[in-house]
């Protein structure tokens, strides 16, 4: 079973929730798919078992083979292409690896080279097994590297995916695939337009998905009123305290600070995989 974490909006307590979920639950594994800023070892302090590199594929020109005729230019959707002067230029930072180029160079000038783009750790934390990605400084291609975080999915356990905050194509591919989605928002105006985002994509994916709310004692009703009137089940509410901000700040997981909440995330499980259908 697969149930990826994700938010609208960055600061809502999304690895919060999948660390202390993964905690609460047996057969579980944590991807951390939140490569630009993985942050869930901070609370886990997982051993460390193995390290890969992750690599995509970017074009290089034989000048003694190309004459220029910007057709590479041409079928690069990317704009990674210019041609100037009969001269190529290539921009590796907005290259996707599609191939396009090398494909329709008339010349078989262009080749492509392996560029390295970040690393994906392996580990566990007792029981629990443990995943992340950590895309290099100045990168901007996170999907690549998600999906080499995601080739750890393990059919045999619940894998729990952090997802990156927001809605744009580095979520897309965390959650993408996975059977159920919580939604972590909070019940301020930014929260709940962030939220209604999150929901238009989730519905587009056609992934089932609920609420959990922190902070719920906070702010406002309209995020209750709109998943009511939505028809969205809100699975599970966290209150403000000061006693969870000072554990999160010390890097201590809720279900360790508060060991009562066990049970809640226990029934968050239980809740989630009645509405799925899914065996544990």
């Amino acid at each position: 079973m697969i149930i990826s974490i994700a938010s609208g909006k960055g600061g809502t307590g999304k690895t919060t929730i999948a660390v202390s979920f993964a905690l609460s639950i047996s057969n579980a594994q944590i991807l951390d798919c939140d490569v630009e800023e993985p942050n869930s070892h901070i609370f886990l302090n997982p051993e460390i078992k193995n390290k890969e590199f992750v690599f995509i594929p970017v074009p290089e020109v034989d000048k003694s083979k190309c004459n220029g005729c910007s057709r590479c230019q041409e079928v690069c959707v990317y704009n990674a292409i210019a041609v100037i002067n009969k001269k190529v230029l290539i921009f590796p930072e907005l290259c996707h690896g599609c191939g396009s180029c090398s494909y329709f160079c008339p010349c078989n000038a262009i080749t492509e080279v392996n560029k390295e783009i970040g690393y994906v750790e392996v580990g566990k934390k007792n029981n629990l097994l443990f995943a992340h990605g950590k895309l290099n400084i100045g990168e901007a291609m996170a999907p690549p590297l998600i999906k080499a975080v995601k080739k750890n999915i393990n059919s045999a356990k619940i894998n729990i995916i952090d997802a990156p905050p927001g809605t744009s194509c580095p979520v897309i591919t965390a959650i993408r695939g996975s059977d159920f989605c919580i939604l972590v928002t909070e019940p301020t105006p930014f929260g709940l337009n962030d939220l209604i985002l999150a929901v238009e994509v989730l519905r587009k994916l056609d992934i089932s998905f609920g609420v959990v709310i922190n902070r719920s004692d906070l702010g406002d009703k309209k995020t209750d009123d709109y998943c009511c009137r939505e028809n969205i089940p809100v699975l599970m509410r966290i209150p403000f305290k000061e006693k969870i901000a000072s554990a999160y700040s010390k890097g201590i997981p809720i279900v360790e600070a508060f060991e009562e909440y066990k049970k809640d995330f226990q029934k968050l499980l239980n809740d989630i995989t009645k509405i799925t259908g899914n065996k544990k």
